[in-house]
């Protein structure tokens, strides 16, 4: 978490000293979860109640994200608030999230990265919290000046598992 934050803090005075007009940006996405495989292989111990996610347990998702748009709305950096439903594991996620748009075109290839913390209510007292990593690509499209629409897919990683994340979302500057 201090990584997340200390890269998000340089990654702002960059683009302060590079005189870039910074502009807020609101994004809201949502999609589908689908599981792939778990990471980590457990020898079970006395108190071992499973693995945090199953093969079963695919899910959904909803995040929403703040940040600033800069470099000619090229890229964003920004914090994000997820909800999580793994089929019937609820969770939530907290999350530093970076994107790039490589042309200034109406239809342009999506790169994102997220990085952060998740926790998840499943079988275990308390539940369970890792890291999260997400390397997102898609296209974005620009409807209006102020209203982004864009698709994405790419690998996430977390709660000892890898998953395939598709997703939509709206950004509004």
């Amino acid at each position: 978490m201090k990584i997340t934050f200390t890269t998000v803090i340089i990654i702002v005075a960059l683009v302060f000293r590079v005189n870039a007009q910074p502009q807020y940006v609101a994004k809201v996405e949502m999609g589908y979860i689908q599981y792939a495989y778990r990471l980590v292989m457990v020898d079970p111990g006395p108190n071992w109640k499973g693995n945090y996610l199953n093969s079963d347990n695919n899910g959904f998702g909803v995040n929403v994200m703040n940040g600033i748009a800069f470099g000619n709305r090229k890229g964003f950096v920004g914090i994000g608030l997820g909800y999580l439903n793994f089929e019937g594991v609820n969770g939530v996620s907290v999350f530093g999230d970076f994107e790039y748009l490589p042309l200034k075109t109406k239809l342009t290839p999506l790169l994102n990265v997220k990085f952060g913390y998740n926790h998840i209510w499943n079988q275990y007292e308390g539940g369970t919290g890792t890291m999260l990593s997400e390397f997102a690509f898609g296209l974005n499209y620009q409807l209006t000046p102020k209203l982004d629409i864009y698709l994405k897919t790419g690998m996430l990683f977390m709660q000892h598992s890898f998953l395939v994340p598709a997703f939509v979302g709206v950004k509004l500057r």
